[in-house]
């Protein structure tokens, strides 16, 4: 091997550590669970799961570098309530009171970038798209092996959600339902 040879060798060597491939994983729609939870200002807790139709994350350098997620709003479903309250209270979700799911039976999150993880932590900015409106989020995501898990925080009021809000009905007392949902997400990838 000659001088230039082994210089080149040597510089693609040191090189490689430079550059990563990103890597395409598909969520597994079967082992991935959403939860969501919500209520009224005072008392009345629900809650129940959504599936996930499909989905993909773009993973790179150790971050979460983009990914979408499309849930399936006709899937919503209560795990609380007895099959007859609970198809009730689905019914109503599902009514254009709420979700408008008959006109928009999908629901995604787009993610944009993520951070390092540190800790098996990281934060994710996302967009989230609910009755055809899209919001931007920001929360933090756990790497758990090759799964991903997080609790997102969403105010339906920026969502054109409005039943039961006091952010656009005054004097509900304590009729008015909390603006704000929890969906607890975890991810497995394959």
């Amino acid at each position: 091997m000659n001088y230039f040879s082994f210089a080149l060798s040597a510089a693609l060597l040191f090189a490689l550590p430079l550059f990563s491939v990103a890597q395409n994983a598909t969520i597994d729609a079967e082992s991935s669970t959403v939860e969501w939870a919500a209520g009224k200002i005072v008392g009345g807790d629900h809650n129940g799961t959504i599936g996930i139709n499909k989905g993909s994350l773009v993973l790179e350098d150790d971050q979460i570098k983009s990914g979408s997620v499309a849930l399936d709003m006709t899937s919503m479903a209560n795990t609380d309530l007895s099959p007859e309250y609970g198809a009730k209270l689905m019914g109503h979700l599902k009514s254009p009171d709420f979700f408008d799911v008959a006109a928009h039976p999908m629901a995604t999150l787009v993610i944009n970038e993520g951070s390092t993880f540190k800790k098996n932590k990281a934060t994710v900015k996302a967009n989230a798209t609910i009755k055809g409106i899209t919001k931007p989020l920001e929360f933090e995501v756990t790497r758990k092996g090759s799964a991903y898990e997080a609790t997102i925080e969403i105010d339906r009021s920026q969502f054109d959600v409005r039943y039961g809000s006091n952010s656009f009905f005054d004097n509900l007392g304590d009729q008015a339902i909390r603006d704000i949902f929890v969906m607890t997400v975890h991810l497995e990838v394959k």
